[in-house]
């Protein structure tokens, strides 16, 4: 079915009633209107995710209670565009229609959505997302905006780039010739980055190569160095506590250029001296209540996708492997490696712990680093360390205790030798 210039028209005028005040128009009787022509489509939701548009989610009570707020962003929108707003609305449904097949096969089970329903939510929540973005710095309820973002990086609420791209150049870039898309985007980055990192964000003319939104934002972690030769094999396990009892130290990144960088500098000395343990930098993890969010959906987009890396899935398996308890935590936190936000360390470990159930690892990037770590605490003297502080110093009355135990062996050996003098 093809989408008229006057099915644009009478979505446009309905939207309008807001501003004229007059009865309010709920969100399934506005794609009626829009959907003039067509029969039986009074119930017509869009609803993708709680703010967003889930194409598979549609009954959900939260998601329609919100629609309404689609509509007024939807007016906004075309309201600040220079060119009158039926001819932009007409022009962003005729590019959505124009590319509707190529957009079908950026979805599964679409079948059960005439081009009609499928124009009309990818016009509606694309319009949604720009004008989130122009007002992002301007809304003064920031834990709305935080919900928002949250639900712009679930894997099942994308919308393919290139439309969002279409729509934006349709739109804002009309009103605004030097507005860019990526730059806008990258306003609502800090958000979204659960690390104390700089993002190198391309923000130079109109890319429309990412594959949605969070693919534009994975990309900031692409692997910037070149790939180890072999990624194969099992690495072997030690917690952050193992390891720091062994002699290694902890640190965050210092001036990396990968976000995600993770750093073996090894000991400065040949033998085993306490000035010269060998350092692991990482990326300083900020642990909070998005943080499991915006990790498991990067997984999910590397574990879909046969075209990017796997950047979170090595990282989320590097930290799991440092993590069993939560005393591996506060040495972390010790270290300025984990900053949590999120409660105990209890909570923080349980996360980290979670994160990497039923992920499939097909590429563990830093397996090298893993491999000279290895090989360090199975050395003799950090390993002897090792077993020495854990049996020894592993509480405050072992080590009274072994104190104690000096102590007592001293005074036996020097009455003894006082013994045989007399």
């Amino acid at each position: 079915m093809t989408v008229t210039r006057s099915m644009a028209e009478d979505y446009w005028r309905v939207s309008k009633w807001k501003e004229d005040k007059v009865t309010p128009v709920k969100f399934d009787h506005l794609y009626a209107w829009f959907l003039v022509s067509c029969e039986n489509l009074a119930q017509v939701h869009s609803t993708l995710g709680w703010f967003l548009s889930d194409l598979y989610h549609r009954n959900d009570q939260n998601v329609q209670e919100f629609e309404g707020q689609k509509e007024i962003y939807l007016y906004d929108l075309m309201s600040r565009v220079s060119s009158s707003p039926e001819k932009t609305l007409t022009t962003c449904v005729e590019k959505v229609n124009a590319s509707i097949d190529r957009i079908r096969e950026c979805y599964a089970g679409m079948k059960s959505y005439t081009d009609i329903k499928l124009v009309t939510m990818i016009v509606t929540d694309c319009c949604f997302i720009l004008e989130f973005l122009e007002k992002e710095s301007l809304l003064k309820d920031r834990l709305l905006v935080t919900y928002i973002v949250g639900d712009l990086m679930l894997l099942e609420n994308q919308i393919p780039f290139f439309i969002l791209q279409e729509i934006f150049d349709c739109s804002i870039l009309k009103s605004t010739s030097t507005a860019s898309l990526t730059n806008m985007l990258r306003e609502i980055q800090p958000y979204i980055n659960p690390f104390n990192e700089h993002l190198n964000i391309r923000t130079d003319g109109t890319d429309t190569t990412h594959d949605h939104i969070l693919g534009f934002f994975h990309r900031s972690y692409h692997f910037a160095y070149t790939k180890p030769s072999s990624f194969s094999g099992r690495s072997t396990v030690h917690s952050a506590a193992e390891l720091i009892r062994a002699g290694v130290n902890f640190k965050p990144n210092e001036d990396s250029k990968w976000a995600l960088d993770i750093k073996y500098e090894p000991s400065r000395t040949c033998v085993y001296l306490p000035w010269g343990k060998p350092t692991l930098r990482m990326p300083q993890l900020y642990i909070d209540d998005d943080t499991e969010l915006v990790i498991r959906n990067f997984i999910a987009y590397e574990q879909t996708s046969t075209l990017v890396d796997y950047s979170f899935t090595s990282y989320a398996h590097a930290i799991d492997m440092l993590v069993d308890t939560q005393d591996d935590v506060a040495k972390l936190i010790e270290s300025k490696v984990v900053i949590n936000n999120l409660g105990s360390n209890e909570e923080a470990a349980r996360l980290i712990n979670g994160i990497c159930k039923e992920i499939y690892l097909k590429e563990f990037y830093y397996r090298p680093q893993w491999v000279q770590l290895d090989r360090y605490y199975m050395g003799y003297w950090p390993r002897n360390i090792a077993q020495l502080r854990r049996t020894y110093f592993s509480s405050p009355w072992n080590a009274i205790a072994l104190l104690a135990g000096i102590v007592l062996f001293a005074v036996t050996i020097v009455q003894t030798i006082f013994t045989i003098k007399n």
